[in-house]
C-alpha cells in the first residue's frame, strides 16, 4: 500500500495530499476501480451530484473494508441546488444515494454568478455542518473576490477551494491568496487532460532526471506547489503511479520550469462567466 501524506485544513481536519477523482467512473466496473484505488492508499475520493456516481463512490466505500474514519468523501452541490434551504436538501439527497451518514467534505461547484445564490449556499452548508451532515465545508471555482465576499459576509472560511490548475494554469495568484487565508488549493483536471502536457520536453527530461514517469513529475509538482491533485484512473497500476509521487523532489528550479509552461485556462472555464446547473 502507498502511503500518501496528509496536511491540516483550516478547521483542523485532516486532508491527503493526492486523491482519486472520480468522474466517469460509474457502474460496476466504477465500483471495482474505487475500492482497487482504496486498496492502494488512496483516502480521498471526490464526487458531484452532477457526475451521477454518488452510489457508485458510496459502494466502493462499504465494499473497501476501510476505516470509515479514515476516509474523506467529497461531493458537491450542482447549481440547481443553489439557495440555503435548496443546499441542506441536496445533502440529505446526497448521504442517501451515497448510503453514508455524513459527508467528510461538501463543496459548491460552480458559483454560478447570474444566478446570485452562491452566498446563500454557503450559510446552508455552514448550517448543514452545524447539524452534522457534513464535517467540512468548501468550494470549487471560485475567484479571490468571491471567496473574499464569502468570508466577509459570513465570517466563514471554505477549508478548499478546488479549482482548474496544471501546469499550462499554475493559478499563481489565487494559490498566494489562499495560503494568505489558509484555504487548501484542490487540483482538478491536474494533469491537463487531452493535451500535450506529458510530450513537453521540460517534463520528459526532469522525468528522466528523477526516473520517474511523466505524470509522476506533474503530480509531485502540484504537491510541491502546496495542492491537492486528484488524477482520476480506473486502472490499478496507473492508480498507483499516480499515488507514488513521495520518495523523490523537485529542485525549485525545476519546479519554476515547468510553472513556466504557463499559457491559461484550457476549457473556458472562468467562474465569472462559466456556469453548470
Amino acid at each position: 500500500m502507498i502511503f500518501i501524506p496528509n496536511v491540516t485544513l483550516n478547521d483542523g481536519s485532516w486532508f491527503p495530499e493526492l486523491g482519486l477523482g472520480t468522474y466517469n467512473l460509474r457502474g460496476e466496473e466504477g465500483i471495482e476501480a474505487i475500492v482497487t484505488a482504496i486498496d492502494s492508499g488512496y483516502r480521498l475520493l471526490d464526487t458531484a451530484v452532477n457526475y451521477t456516481n454518488e452510489r457508485e463512490v458510496g459502494e466502493a466505500v462499504r465494499r473497501s473494508g476501510a476505516d470509515r474514519g479514515g476516509l474523506i468523501v467529497t461531493s458537491k452541490i450542482p447549481g440547481r441546488h443553489h439557495g440555503a434551504a435548496e443546499a441542506i436538501a441536496s445533502i440529505e439527497v446526497s448521504l442517501e444515494t451515497l448510503g453514508l451518514d455524513y459527508l467528510d467534505l461538501q463543496l459548491i461547484h460552480w458559483p454560478n454568478p447570474s444566478v446570485g445564490k452562491w452566498v446563500d449556499t454557503w450559510k446552508g452548508m455552514i448550517d448543514a455542518r452545524e447539524r452534522g451532515l457534513v464535517r467540512s465545508i468548501g468550494v470549487s471555482n471560485f475567484t479571490e473576490a468571491m471567496l473574499t465576499t464569502l468570508i466577509d459576509e459570513t465570517g466563514v472560511t471554505p477549508v478548499v477551494n478546488q479549482v482548474e490548475l496544471h501546469p499550462y494554469f499554475p493559478q499563481g495568484a489565487l494559490r498566494e491568496f489562499h495560503a494568505a487565508h489558509e484555504i487548501r488549493t484542490e487540483s482538478w483536471s491536474p494533469l491537463a487532460r487531452r493535451t500535450d502536457l506529458l510530450a513537453e520536453s521540460v517534463i520528459t527530461e526532469t522525468a528522466t532526471a528523477h526516473n520517474v514517469t511523466p505524470t509522476q513529475v506533474v503530480l509531485r509538482w502540484h504537491v510541491q506547489l502546496g495542492s491537492t491533485p486528484i488524477p482520476k484512473s480506473a486502472t490499478p497500476d496507473r492508480q498507483r503511479e499516480n499515488a507514488d509521487v513521495f520518495e523523490f523532489e523537485l529542485t525549485s528550479d525545476e519546479v519554476a520550469a515547468i510553472s513556466g509552461l504557463e499559457r491559461g485556462r484550457l476549457w473556458d472555464g472562468d467562474p465569472d462567466t462559466h456556469e453548470e446547473m
